[in-house]
C-alpha cells in the first residue's frame, strides 16, 4: 500500500492538474471499473444509471483521455483508466484507515456529560444526542430538562457541563455558541379566523387572549419582549406550565400563544393548530449551546460540541 505521503502528493497532483474532478466521479468510476458496467455500479452506489453514466463523462471531460471504452456489453477500462484506478484504490485504502484511526480514538474517549436543557429542547435533543452516543459509547449522558430559571441556577452553580437555551442570562460567565434557529411562532386554533387569512396586523393581537408560559421560561420572556418593543400590551388570560398543556388549551380554543416551532407538529392541523401569519411572526431566536467561561470544559464537553459544530446547522429548523 502507498504511505499517506504519497497518496497525499499524488492527491495534491490531480487536484492542482484536474480542479473540476470530484469524488464522487471517482467513486464512480472505481465501481464500474471494478464491476465492469454501470448498471453493477449504479445498484452497487445506489444511484440511477444516468446518474453514474453523467458523472463518467464529467471526469473524461476533466482529465481529457479515455478511461472506459464500450466492449460487448460492458466496459474495458484503458490504461489511463488503470492508472486513475490504482490511485483511487490506494486512496481509498488511506481513508479506510484514517477511518479506522478515528473509530478507535472514539472508542478510547470515556467520562461523563452532563447536559441542562430547557423545556422545549426536550423535542429535539434526543435527535442530537442518539447519533453521538452511538459514536462515543464510553461517555456516559447525564440530562436534565428544566424551564429556564431552574437552568440559569444550575450554570450559576456550575452543575452541568453544558447547557441548551435561548437566551442566554448575562450576570454569569459564560460562553455561548447559536447552534440552531428557534422560530417563535404565534398558534390558535384551527377554527380561528385569522388561520386562514395571510396577513393580520400586529396591532389587532392586543385585542386576543393570550396563553402564556409560567414565569421563568424562555418562550415567555421572548413573547413579552418582543410584545414590549412593539407597545402592546398583552391580554393574558391563562398561564400554563408546558408546552403540551399550552398547545391543548389553544386548540381547545381558550386563546393564541407564542410557541417554539420545535414544539410544533411538522402539520399542526393533525393538532388542531394553526400557525397565524400575523406582522412579526415568526419571532426570530437561537437555540444556543453554552458553558461556564471561567472553569475548565471536561473532554467530553468538547467532543460534544465538536459533534454538534459538524451535525447541527444553524439554519436547521
Amino acid at each position: 500500500m502507498y504511505s499517506p505521503d504519497v497518496i497525499s502528493d499524488v492527491l495534491t497532483m490531480y487536484l492542482n492538474a484536474y480542479p473540476k474532478v470530484t469524488f464522487v466521479q471517482l467513486r464512480s468510476f472505481e465501481a464500474v471499473a471494478r464491476l465492469g458496467g454501470i448498471t453493477r455500479a449504479a445498484a452497487a452506489l445506489h444511484l440511477t444509471q444516468p446518474t453514474v453514466s453523467t458523472q463518467l463523462k464529467e471526469l473524461r471531460s476533466a482529465v481529457g483521455v479515455d478511461l472506459l471504452v464500450p466492449a460487448g456489453r460492458g466496459v474495458r477500462i484503458t490504461d489511463a483508466g488503470r492508472d486513475l484506478l490504482a490511485t483511487i484504490e490506494a486512496m481509498f485504502e488511506s481513508w479506510r484507515e484514517f477511518e479506522s484511526g478515528i473509530l478507535d480514538r472514539q472508542q478510547m474517549i470515556r467520562g461523563s456529560l452532563k447536559i441542562a436543557g430547557v423545556t422545549t429542547t426536550e423535542y429535539f435533543l434526543a435527535q442530537w444526542l442518539k447519533p453521538f452516543v452511538d459514536a462515543f459509547p464510553g461517555i456516559d449522558v447525564d440530562l436534565v430538562i428544566e424551564n429556564r430559571d431552574k437552568v440559569v441556577s444550575r450554570l450559576e452553580n456550575a452543575q452541568d457541563d453544558l447547557a441548551v437555551m435561548m437566551t442566554p442570562p448575562l450576570h454569569i460567565p459564560l460562553s455561548a455558541t447559536p447552534v440552531m434557529e428557534n422560530p417563535l411562532c404565534l398558534v390558535g386554533p384551527l377554527a380561528h379566523p385569522w388561520a386562514a387569512r395571510r396577513a393580520i396586523p400586529l396591532k389587532k393581537l392586543a385585542d386576543e387572549p393570550l396563553l402564556m408560559r409560567e414565569p421563568g421560561s424562555g418562550t415567555r420572556q421572548a413573547a413579552l419582549e418582543f410584545l414590549a418593543e412593539h407597545e402592546l400590551t398583552p391580554n393574558i388570560r391563562m398561564t400554563l406550565g408546558s408546552n403540551e398543556a399550552i398547545k391543548h388549551a389553544v386548540a381547545a380554543g381558550l386563546g393564541l400563544a407564542v410557541v417554539s416551532r420545535h414544539a410544533i407538529a411538522p402539520d399542526p392541523a393533525a393538532d388542531n393548530l394553526a400557525i397565524l401569519k400575523v406582522a412579526g411572526f415568526p419571532i426570530s431566536r437561537h437555540w444556543h449551546v453554552v458553558h461556564r467561561a471561567d472553569r475548565r470544559l471536561p473532554r467530553a464537553a468538547a467532543v460534544f460540541l465538536q459533534y454538534l459544530d459538524q451535525a447541527v446547522s444553524i439554519s436547521a429548523t
